[in-house]
Parts: structure tokens; C-alpha cells; sequence
């Protein structure tokens, strides 16, 4: 037995030999941070600079929302400001923040809704109208359908009325996405009023993206031989395009001369005479006695009111999925009426006042938002007066809702952009504005190109404001990020994605900047996550999303990000979708507390919030692996009291690493701890999680255990 013990006792020894012999190979990163007080990168206060968003929600989840348990719950996760989300334009809806308000047509209760600025009683819900003249368009996410859909009509605020411009400045547009490449010559369009005089039908040659604007369109338009028409009379007609078929996917009708007579509504309100309007549109062919047979839709039977919905369901149009095709419009009409209520409980928000008084705001500036895309500038410019007559204290209004995945032209935005900013301004001067509150998107916005040849949206939107005078009116620019989105779908759930993300954030911020949003206007992540929707897997479990949590958040400050807003604090309400919005944080509503979680590792243990400035500063690493990928990652801060808190970050899931910490100034002067520091570690492996208080390492050095995010904090000599 003796003898087995010492054989076993060598083994051990010389496995722990080996294991340090293997432990001493492995390259030491070394990981540098420049403390040099002139070389800060930026400076936040994180109780404006970070925060949480909420979105659509019913009654009951609203009043849930308020209780103490669900804001003390949010609290625990330290997080600052908050957002609100415009989920009924996301959803092609109007939105009434305000039901005691007028209707343009007072004895209908229809046409279009102005909320009242006057303080009365407390608004507790929000809510949504579907819009009657979007008909069968639709563009990105479902609509939402209540009451008869009577036909489309663009929106009248891109007309000369109210830009001041031309109409064919602002060309209005519906698209026919067939699903696939089909044989055609010939069009089916019953105008109604106000119908186009003038107007080309074209086809999109190129690739199958003419639609999806986020992933780019590469393509041109091109006018059938027989597309152009002038001096329209409206109707009912049926137009030749070509002598012989030409083979497409995508064919659009290009408005850019109104007749200017009024639509079913009557002709006292200008708003019902300008503008295009059309019942039903096909595509097919027609032969030589000019019988006209329908090639799409597919089934031979054209849209009509209350055949609505795609039978794809969210599809976006013009990926893959969408073979089913589509309908889509440059606008729609905010016309609406009180029929048009969405119903059944699930799809109110939370009232103004509620937001503001509940708790949710945890005292700190909100960013809230107006429609734009669907809504008027009158209801937005009552809905700021009213937030700033009750004294609540605002971050900022963001204008629209992802106007690029509502196909929104980049001039169309903008022209609806100054209107909205005069009429807001006008009522509340020191409004902040800001947008365009793109999708999440990890490249450029482009769309189809201009006649200059310009196909990014953000530059033909900036352009616009500078050339009409309206650059001031741009406070902040906004953008929602979910960086593994393709095309409206997350990639296979592999930890190696993990490795992208400070890339990803760092080309997102330049390329704003390149596409022309001056140095001096705030950049704002006001909606994120590394999934998006309900049922969508997490990275490899709750660490792998910490990890891509603390990485955005590291990367978009270094690089001189102003606020960003991470989680989702619908999760709370009960019966919500539960994505993975709050890594390792269990679920809101709940008074649980775990320094294992990244909102914890983010404002607790690296920033330091209800203290003021933090300052963050240069830290670099050169461990990379034979992919050419930074193994870790490293977030420097200077806390306001006075601890100097480094964010390190090991994205190798199956090894450790040591690193080498190495404080220097410009001169390369040394900086070391002074006394004990905090030594936090979040792990893939729980076992290895670390909550200390301890002595630094006197070389330095220190082990990043394999999956995992570590805080060093400390003050420094």
C-alpha cells in the first residue's frame, strides 16, 4: 500500500509538473493601458450613458411594470437611463400617446389624430391604430390590422404642399416583389384619387436584395420600353409594357405627378387631395387581342382590402424566405380612424406619465420617442410640449422608428425630418432631436442609387439636412444594434461569433462618422442585443452573451460612443418573451442579486454610477491566435473615486490565459497598484467564478480562466 501511495504521489507530482511546464509554453498577453491623463477617450456618466429599453406591452404587463418589486428588480441590475420604443410604427400602426386628443374629421372621428398638450389626467396606456390606406403594403415587420384596409395612398407630407419642393423631388413608389424571376409585359393598376398623372413602370436588374436595404441592393431600375406614361386620366387600366416578356423579380411604379383630387374623404382637408392612391395592381401579360392574364400574384387572384397579410409572416422582402412575394410601399397614409383601435389587449405601451412617475426612469433623463413615419408633426410636437409642461426630465426624442426597414427614402425622411423639428421647436425650442433609429445592422445602409450615384442612405439623409438648413436640428444620431442579424436572421449559435463583435462595433461608429454625422453630434445605441425576437438562441449559454455584452459595451465607449441601451425590461412584465436581454441576470421583477452577471461586471464592478464622470481611457493586447483573431479583450476606466477598473475580457472558450498588466503613461512610466484591489471573474465554468478582495500581483500577472470576463479595480500609486 505504501509502496502504491508513493507511485501515485510521483504521478501527481509529475502531472503538475507537466501541467506548469505546458502552463509556462503558453505565450503571457500582455495587456497595456495608457493612463496618461491628456489621452482619455471619452468621458461618461454612466447613469445617462447606459440604460435599458422597454417596448410594446398590454395593460396588465404595464401596471406589472410599475410594481415596487419589478423597479427594485431593475435596480439591482445598476442600470441608468432608459428608452422607449415606438413598436406601432415598427408595426405600419399609428400611435396615440394621448387618446384625449381631436381628429381632423371631428363628427367621423377619423382622418388625422392630434393628441392634447394640455394636462388633465395622468396617462396610464398608450396605444396602436392600424392604418386603413396601407391596404395590402407592407414592408418588414407584420402590420397591424384593424378595420376595413380601403386602399393605399402615400403619405401627404412628402408632397409639394409641405415640402416646399417639387413633387418629383420626392417620387413616391410601390414595388412588386413577384418572389422569384417570372416572364412579363404587362400591368394591371386600378387608380383611384388622388391618382398619377405621371408616372415609368421598371424593373430591377441586378441581384435578389432590391429591397433589403440592409444587406445593399446592388442593381439598377430600368423603364420598360413601354413604361413611361404621361398625362394619366387615373382608372382602371391595363398597360403593354414590352412587345416581347422580359424576365424579372421586381417591378415598381414610380410616381411623380399627383392629379391633386381628393380620395373618399372630401376635398376640405388638403391632406386627402395630394398624393397617389391605387385600389388593387398585378402583373402579367397580355397577347395580341390584349387579353390580360395575371402572372403574379401566383394564384392569379390581385390583392384587394382585407387580403392583407403575407402568408410568410415576417419575411423580409427580398430575402430568400420571402418566395411568397410582396407588396411594398415608399409611405403610407397616417389616415386613420377610431374603428382602427388594435384591440385584445396586447399591443398598449406604457402611458407617458406611467413611464415617467413609476419608477422605471430611476430618476434619470428618458429617451423617448415620436412617430414620424406614420404620424403628423402636429401630434409630435403636442406629445414634447406635454412631456416638458409636466417637468420630466428627457434625454432626448427620437424621430420614427427604423424608417430604413420601412423602406423610407433617405430625402423622404429628411423632408418629414424638418417639418416635424420646425413644428416641435416651435412649441418646445430646447427639444433635443435625433434618428434615424436604423435597424441593427453591421454595415453601411444602402439602397438604390441616386442620380449622383449615391446608394448610402446616411449620406443622402445628411445631405439633405445640410442643404435645407436643418444640420442643427440633428442633436444625436441613433441606431439599433443586434451585429449578428443576416437579413432579419440570426447565424448558427457558435461561440467563434463571439471573436467579432469589437470589430463589428468599431467599423459601425466610423462609418457614421464617414457617412457625414459631424464629430460633434452624440452617437446612440438606443436598442440592442445579440438576438432579436422571441424564441432565438443565446451564444452558447449566459457567458457567452456576457461576453458580447461587456465587449459592445467596452468597444462603444472607447471609440466615443454617448449612450447605449442594452436590455429589454419587458421581461418583467409577466407572460413576455424572455430572450436573453439579461445574461445570467435572472428575471426582472425579482429582487435577485448576483455579482455573476454582465449588468453587474458593467456598473458595479468596472463603471461607477451615481458619482458623475467616468473617463475612459487606451488599452491594448497583442495575444491573437492562429486565426488572426484578439483572443482578449481589454475596457480601461477611471472611476470618479479615483479607482482605476480594468475590463479584460478571454474569448477562448477552451483554454486560459495569462496576461501580463502593464500600466504606463506617454513617458512609459510605471504604474502599479497601491494596496488591495477588487478581483472579479465571471466565468463559463461557475466554479471558477471570483469575488475577492486581495493583493495585487506583484509582476503583474494574472489568469484569465477559459470563457470568461474579469474586473481588476483598484487605485493606483
Amino acid at each position: 500500500m505504501k509502496r502504491k501511495l508513493i507511485l501515485c504521489l510521483a504521478f501527481v507530482l509529475a502531472t503538475v509538473f507537466v501541467t506548469n511546464l505546458r502552463a509556462e509554453e503558453k505565450p503571457v498577453a500582455t495587456v497595456r493601458v495608457d493612463v496618461t491623463s491628456e489621452h482619455i477617450l471619452n468621458s461618461i456618466d454612466p447613469d445617462k450613458a447606459t440604460g435599458a429599453w422597454m417596448d410594446v406591452l398590454s395593460k396588465r404587463q404595464v401596471d406589472n411594470l410599475s410594481r415596487l418589486e419589478t423597479i427594485q428588480g431593475i435596480k439591482n441590475l445598476g442600470w441608468g437611463s432608459i428608452t422607449m420604443r415606438n413598436n406601432s410604427e415598427l408595426r405600419l400602426a399609428a400611435w396615440h400617446w394621448n387618446e384625449n386628443g381631436t381628429w381632423s374629421d371631428a363628427v367621423n372621428k377619423s382622418g388625422y389624430y392630434t393628441g392634447s398638450a394640455e394636462l388633465g389626467e395622468p396617462i396610464h396606456y398608450g396605444y396602436s391604430y392600424s392604418l386603413p390606406h396601407r391596404d395590402f403594403m407592407t414592408s418588414g415587420d407584420d402590420p397591424l390590422i384593424a378595420g376595413i384596409q380601403s386602399y393605399w395612398k402615400s403619405n401627404p407630407y412628402l408632397t409639394s404642399h409641405f415640402t416646399g419642393e417639387s413633387d418629383a423631388l420626392h417620387p413616391q413608389w410601390v414595388v412588386v416583389d413577384m418572389g422569384k424571376y417570372r416572364q412579363v409585359d404587362a400591368i394591371h393598376i386600378q387608380w383611384v384619387n388622388p391618382y398619377a398623372i405621371t408616372y415609368a413602370v421598371q424593373y430591377w436588374i441586378g441581384d435578389d436584395n432590391a429591397l433589403d436595404w440592409d444587406m445593399g441592393p446592388n442593381g439598377v431600375w430600368k423603364v420598360f420600353p413601354s413604361g413611361t406614361i404621361t398625362n394619366s386620366a387615373g382608372g382602371d387600366v391595363h398597360l403593354k409594357l414590352s412587345e416581347t416578356p422580359v424576365k424579372a423579380r421586381f417591378v415598381r411604379i414610380l410616381m411623380t405627378q399627383s392629379s391633386n383630387t381628393p380620395d373618399t374623404h372630401g376635398a376640405q382637408d388638403i391632406r386627402n387631395c395630394v398624393g397617389y392612391a391605387l385600389q388593387t395592381i398585378s402583373v402579367g401579360t397580355m397577347d395580341t387581342n390584349n387579353t390580360y392574364s395575371i402572372v403574379y400574384p401566383g394564384n392569379g387572384i390581385e390583392p384587394v382590402p382585407g387580403r392583407a397579410k403575407r402568408d410568410n409572416g415576417g419575411a423580409f422582402p427580398g430575402s430568400a424566405e420571402d418566395s411568397g412575394g410582396s407588396f411594398c410601399a415608399s409611405s403610407i397614409d397616417p389616415w386613420h380612424e377610431s374603428g382602427n383601435l388594435i384591440a385584445g389587449g396586447e399591443e398598449e405601451y406604457n402611458g407617458m406619465d406611467n413611464f415617467f412617475t413609476s419608477g422605471l426612469t430611476m430618476n434619470h433623463p428618458a429617451l423617448v420617442p415620436v412617430t414620424v413615419i406614420y404620424g403628423t408633426p402636429d401630434d409630435a410636437a403636442n406629445e414634447v410640449a406635454y412631456i416638458y409642461k409636466r417637468g420630466y426630465s428627457v434625454a432626448g426624442i427620437e424621430m420614427g422608428e427604423e424608417c430604413d426597414g420601412k423602406h423610407t427614402m433617405p430625402e423622404d425622411y429628411a423632408a418629414l425630418y424638418c417639418q416635424w423639428a420646425d413644428a416641435i421647436h416651435k412649441l418646445v425650442p430646447q427639444a433635443k432631436l435625433g434618428g434615424p433609429i436604423f435597424e441593427g445592422v453591421d454595415k453601411d445602409i444602402t439602397l438604390w442609387a441616386n442620380d449622383a450615384g449615391q446608394t448610402s442612405w446616411m449620406t443622402r439623409f445628411m445631405d439633405y439636412l445640410k442643404s435645407h438648413g436643418h444640420l442643427q436640428d440633428l442633436a444625436f444620431m441613433s441606431f439599433e444594434h443586434y451585429p449578428f442579424l443576416i437579413n432579419g436572421n440570426s447565424p448558427p449559435c457558435e461561440w467563434d461569433t463571439l471573436y467579432l463583435e469589437p470589430g463589428i462595433m468599431k467599423h459601425v461608429l466610423q462609418m457614421w462618422r464617414d457617412d457625414g454625422v459631424p464629430k460633434n453630434v452624440p452617437l446612440i445605441i438606443s436598442e440592442s442585443g445579440i438576438t432579436a425576437g422571441s424564441g432565438k438562441k443565446g451564444y452558447m449559454g449566459v457567458t457567452g452573451n456576457a461576453i458580447w455584452e461587456c465587449d459592445a459595451f467596452g468597444t462603444f465607449f472607447a471609440n466615443g460612443g454617448a449612450a447605449f441601451y442594452r436590455p429589454a425590461i419587458n421581461n418583467g412584465a409577466g407572460n413576455r418573451r424572455n430572450t436573453n436581454s439579461v445574461p445570467g441576470g435572472g428575471t426582472f421583477g425579482t429582487p435577485q442579486y448576483t455579482p455573476f452577471t454582465s449588468a453587474h461586471i458593467i456598473n458595479f464592478e468596472w463603471l461607477q454610477h451615481d458619482a458623475g464622470t467616468n473617463e475612459i481611457f487606451p488599452a491594448t493586447t497583442d495575444l491573437i491566435d492562429a486565426a488572426a483573431r484578439t483572443v482578449v479583450t481589454a475596457y480601461a476606466v477611471h472611476r470618479p473615486d479615483d479607482n482605476w477598473s480594468f475590463m479584460l475580457i478571454n474569448h477562448d472558450l477552451n483554454a486560459a490565459h495569462q496576461i501580463h498588466l502593464v500600466l504606463d503613461d506617454v513617458n512609459h512610466a510605471p504604474h502599479s497598484f497601491a494596496g488591495q484591489i477588487a478581483f472579479v471573474q465571471y466565468c463559463n465554468n461557475t466554479n471558477e467564478n471570483t469575488n475577492a478582495t486581495m493583493p495585487p500581483s506583484p509582476g503583474g500577472n494574472y489568469n484569465l480562466p477559459a470563457g470568461s470576463i474579469t474586473v481588476i479595480r483598484g487605485k493606483l500609486q
